[in-house]
């Protein structure tokens, strides 16, 4: 049965990410993701719940204790549509009639443009999987 340490790995792996990235998006440093891949060290619940909505899966398949991420989870396709949507988005947000996008009367800055890019592609990944979900008949669910 896999582990933390196991899922971590296999999740970054999956995404593309080096340690040293993945240290980043989630305010850590890169020992302390190296630690729990090796299973040395294991993150606090707030940690732990920033990695499942970083990589889109509960906290039981992240610690290793569901078979599967999801009963259906997403394809090629899906992921594609999901950054096609997302890119909409962002350019409708950059420019929007009204001006770029802002919060309290000030324009977002970069970083904050690119943490809001972050939210939504997760809000994005879950709904797409909600509605796989709510959709697909049972006899073709797993």
């Amino acid at each position: 049965m896999p582990t933390f340490k196991d899922m971590l790995k296999y999740l970054r792996n999956r995404e593309g990410l080096s340690q040293s990235e993945l240290a980043d998006k989630l305010g850590l440093g890169k020992s302390t993701i190296s630690m729990y891949e090796v299973g040395k060290r294991e993150p606090d619940f707030e940690t732990l719940e920033s990695i499942a909505d970083l990589f889109n899966v509960d906290m039981n398949f992240l610690l290793g204790k569901k078979d599967s991420e999801n009963e259906l989870s997403l394809t090629k396709k899906d992921k594609r549509d999901i950054t096609k949507d997302l890119d909409s988005i962002m350019n409708k947000l950059q420019s929007s009639s009204a001006g770029p996008a802002s919060y309290d009367g000030e324009e977002l800055s970069p970083e904050a443009m690119e943490l809001f890019r972050d939210e939504m592609e997760i809000a994005l990944k879950r709904l797409k999987i909600m509605n796989k979900e709510k959709y697909t008949p049972k006899k073709y669910k797993k």
